[in-house]
């Protein structure tokens, strides 16, 4: 039997995303989230997430979307204050890893605070992946001991990996009503598997902010009403 971590990335981005991911657990098959903790709704996601106590929950740690908690880290901001672009963080990475892990470090201790366990942590657009981030990755992951979301076939270096597998493709075009009867062909018996989605409703926040919008809502009506094949359990 393949085990199955449906996890939804992006639990606080706006108050649309957090009650779609709330209803992908409830009536659908979403069995993990990793919540983004400088967003604007992340207190509202804190509020949700408290009033599900059956829904796991990660951190997902964020460079390249709204704005960082700390004031203090200028190579990480635009001149409006908001996180760089993930174009313009590939394209000069010129970001003082000192200020990563601070403001990295913020993220998670806010997390903390809230009471709530954190079962691992992962990244927006997938940053902590770059290379030159992996000692920071590997620091905080000792520090707090987490395990951390694969780099897709591989696990990040010198730490303990989430899962077994990781699949990235239920997205965009990827996402399909099929895609689940498909994962007995993609893993080995008795692996844990993670499929990354993003299940969300339109708001204002969302359509303005999200180049990644419409296809949520059709995510989330895909999670809500698929049925596993009988070779693929739900791992708890």
């Amino acid at each position: 039997m393949i085990k199955l971590i449906v996890n939804a990335d992006d639990f606080g981005y706006s108050r649309g995303v957090n009650y779609g991911i709330i209803d992908a657990h409830k009536y659908g098959i979403v069995n993990s989230t990793t919540m983004m903790m400088n967003m604007p709704d992340a207190d509202h996601a804190i509020e949700l997430a408290k009033q599900t106590p059956s829904l796991p929950l990660g951190i997902h740690l964020v460079l390249t979307c709204g704005r960082p908690l700390l004031p203090d880290v200028p190579t990480l901001v635009n001149q409006d204050g908001n996180f760089k672009k993930l174009g313009s963080l590939k394209d000069n990475r010129d970001l003082l890893s000192s200020e990563i892990e601070r403001e990295w470090t913020a993220q998670i201790e806010k997390f903390l605070a809230t009471g709530l366990v954190p079962t691992h942590f992962d990244s927006h657009h997938h940053v902590h992946t770059l290379p030159e981030l992996l000692p920071i990755v590997q620091r905080l992951s000792a520090k707090y001991q987490l395990p951390v979301r694969r780099i897709n076939e591989m696990a990040v270096k010198g730490v303990p990996a989430f899962t077994d597998v990781f699949l990235h493709d239920f997205y965009g075009d990827g996402a399909t009503w099929d895609y689940f009867n498909n994962l007995g062909s993609r893993a080995d018996e008795n692996q844990v598997v993670e499929v990354m989605c993003h299940p969300g409703y339109l708001d204002f926040s969302l359509m303005t902010g999200s180049s990644y919008n419409k296809e949520r809502v059709r995510e989330t009506a895909i999670l809500t009403s698929v049925k596993l094949p009988n070779q693929v359990t739900l791992y708890k």
